[in-house]
């Protein structure tokens, strides 16, 4: 299988922990498999929780593991002059007014609390559908009207086509936040139709994400992100048996290497957090290891 592009999408919103460092290596070694290229796109409009020394953090890491790539920026300042999603903000715009010509979203005011109270499943089942609210109004959001959304293709590296039925926690989500910011699923389409990605490796925990970014490219009639091929890895489980993430607080790789660890131990962690039959000391082992 020959590809062109894969890209490393971390967001700067915490220091990056071994969960992320899995993903970067089996990115990785798909792009060895495929002939494809690495691009390194930092996601950062949340800037709430954007901090220049998290952006710093995924350049120290990926040099601390000798994760090459070749399109990206190289530095802080490289990164918040040239390649930040604020310079792509005009596509973002551009591509949601095409989304509201199209009549494909409905204007949400729900809070989170009322859409606990509205369903315990804490899932949004497309209340506001109906209310017709105007988009325009203060406080609310857009979301995509899922409704009549049935089975979705995504072509897969491991098993080819496959389809899928939209989970419920998945349905009508959000392209357009209260604060008028254009939200992820709507920014990771445009941005990976805009550098020209073709593979995309995700955890399977983001399978919801990649249905939703279909329905968003379906909408806005980009066929070369519904043609992308798509892999969803396992995660890795922490303490309780828990997915690694920032907000938990999962251990950061600066914390290890502050300790002292080097890139040995940190392949012997993730073969041992993977259950690898044997010791994994480098990245070709590594790739051995998720082969089988």
């Amino acid at each position: 299988m020959n590809l062109k592009l894969t890209r490393i999408a971390p967001t700067p919103s915490g220091l990056l922990h071994l969960g992320n460092l899995y993903s970067f290596l089996v990115t990785k070694a798909l792009a060895e498999e495929t002939g494809a290229k690495i691009l390194l796109r930092i996601d950062d409009l949340d800037r709430e929780r954007y901090r220049t020394e998290y952006v710093q953090d995924i350049f120290d890491t990926l040099e601390f593991m000798e994760i090459s790539y070749e399109q990206g920026p190289k530095t802080v300042q490289d990164f918040e002059q040239e390649w930040s999603q604020i310079h792509r903000m005009n596509s973002y715009l551009e591509a949601l007014e095409e989304i509201r010509e199209k009549r494909l979203v409905f204007a949400c005011d729900c809070t989170r609390k009322k859409i606990q109270q509205l369903d315990s499943s804490g899932y949004y089942l497309g209340h506001c559908q109906v209310r017709n609210i105007p988009l325009e109004r203060a406080d609310t959001c857009w979301r995509m009207d899922t409704f009549e959304t049935d089975f979705i293709k995504v072509k897969t590296y491991a098993a080819g086509e496959k389809s899928y039925t939209l989970p419920e926690d998945s349905a009508f989500f959000i392209v357009r936040k209260k604060d008028k910011l254009p939200a992820y699923q709507l920014t990771s389409v445009i941005d990976d139709v805009q550098y020209g990605v073709d593979l995309i490796v995700r955890g399977n925990d983001l399978l919801g994400s990649t249905l939703d970014q279909q329905i968003v490219a379906n909408g806005l009639e980009l066929t070369s992100f519904q043609e992308a091929t798509f892999h969803h890895h396992q995660l890795l489980k922490g303490p309780k048996n828990k997915k690694l993430s920032k907000s938990e607080g999962a251990t950061s790789i600066q914390f290890l290497r502050k300790e002292g660890k080097k890139p040995t131990d940190m392949y012997r962690l993730l073969g041992e957090m993977i259950g690898a039959k044997e010791p994994i000391e480098d990245f070709e082992m590594f790739k051995h290891a998720i082969s089988n």
